[in-house]
């Protein structure tokens, strides 16, 4: 199994909008980059959902629920989506803040490649973060 990090506007689709979905299809990533983590994603894969914008915060978990394909709704087939279901919010949100202050996440690419959407997560960062999620500390 891997871990990811998906990053969503909460304007445009939350975590919340998830929860009430039940599932949605994760579109719309241009980045060359970040389209090849999606290409590296496999159904059953874990997800934290991280919202952009004014909140930048890790707030939720998703399961993927598909291997990645072509995207329907474009021509370029170099473009792939995925599907994810809600797991859970997190007990205690995690903010970018709390991350930039701890030493521990200094390789973390949210850290290091900020401006990326879809980034993998380290099995030791993803223990850290529920860990801390469930927690009073940091």
């Amino acid at each position: 199994m891997n871990y990811w990090l998906l990053k969503s506007e909460p304007k445009v689709y939350s975590f919340e909008d998830l929860l009430k979905d039940g599932k949605t299809c994760w579109d719309r990533v241009t980045n060359n980059t970040a389209l090849k983590n999606i290409r590296s994603i496999h159904k059953g894969d874990l997800a934290f959902i991280y919202h952009t914008g004014d909140e930048k915060q890790i707030i939720g978990i998703a399961e993927v629920d598909s291997d990645p394909y072509p995207d329907p709704k474009e021509l370029n087939i170099k473009l792939v989506v995925f599907d994810i279901k809600p797991v859970r919010k997190l007990t205690r949100i995690i903010t970018l803040a709390q991350i930039k202050s701890d030493k521990f996440f200094k390789d973390f690419a949210l850290v290091k490649q900020g401006r990326l959407s879809v980034v993998p997560v380290a099995k030791e960062i993803w223990e850290y973060i529920l860990d801390i999620s469930e927690t009073k500390h940091i």
